[in-house]
């Protein structure tokens, strides 16, 4: 079965979900406290997140970033309100999908579905990409540079891998959205440019001269260039 960590701290709506998701052969684990569920997570793994937004103490945007810190499972947000910049922010932070309240429980699984297809491949062939020192493993979803881990997101794992297997071809905006995201918005732009900063600064940080290679087109969108030339 596939184990998902829904977390909300209304036990209703925990209760609710399993009760959903339990019949689409979905072992729901429940969590009240993003705190609690984090705990969790630092020593079992699960195939994907459930997660409110609006929660006392720890909210989900904070446990957002706590999970993003050490771990790249696939992360959908619920939120109550449908709100353009909540999403915009939601996707800026590293969660993979949104889903709204009051959900439909076809597009909910739906939609959980095609984040575990794009973030997971589980029946895909894995390989590995190698670039100057950089290794991009997908059996494990693992990006590292000199043999040095760099947590990723599962979102800027995929803008990686696409960059590497496609190197010296530009790459608009909404290509990039429509192949990654599945999905299109008037404000995905700007998301698209933040995943972009993000990775850039964790290749940096690791080491690697990302500068050199991906690059910025101006009024287009982004290219790997491997013919760089010092």
């Amino acid at each position: 079965m596939t184990r998902i960590l829904l977390i909300d701290d209304e036990k209703r709506m925990l209760d609710l979900l399993t009760l959903y998701l339990t019949p689409h052969q979905f072992d729901c684990i429940q969590f009240q406290s993003g705190r609690d569920a984090i705990a969790f997570l630092e020593k079992q793994e699960v195939d994907i997140v459930l997660l409110d937004i609006m929660m006392p103490d720890m909210d989900g945007w904070d446990t957002l970033k706590e999970i993003r810190g050490t771990s790249n499972v696939p992360v959908i947000l619920l939120t109550a309100r449908n709100d353009k910049d909540d999403i915009v922010r939601g996707l800026k932070s590293g969660a993979d999908d949104y889903v709204s309240k009051p959900f439909n429980e076809d597009e909910l699984t739906a939609r959980m579905e095609a984040v575990m297809r794009r973030t997971k491949a589980v029946n895909t062939p894995t390989y590995s990409l190698r670039f100057n020192g950089l290794v991009l493993d997908t059996s494990s979803f693992h990006v590292q540079y000199n043999d040095v881990k760099i947590p990723v997101t599962p979102k800027e794992f995929a803008l990686l891998e696409t960059f590497l297997l496609n190197q010296d071809k530009v790459f608009s905006r909404e290509h990039l959205i429509m192949s990654i995201w599945e999905f299109d918005t008037e404000t995905e732009n700007r998301t698209i440019d933040s995943h972009i900063r993000n990775l850039r600064s964790k290749l940096r940080n690791s080491g690697f001269e990302v500068d050199k290679y991906l690059e910025t087109i101006w009024g287009v969108g982004y290219r790997w260039n491997d013919q760089y030339e010092a």
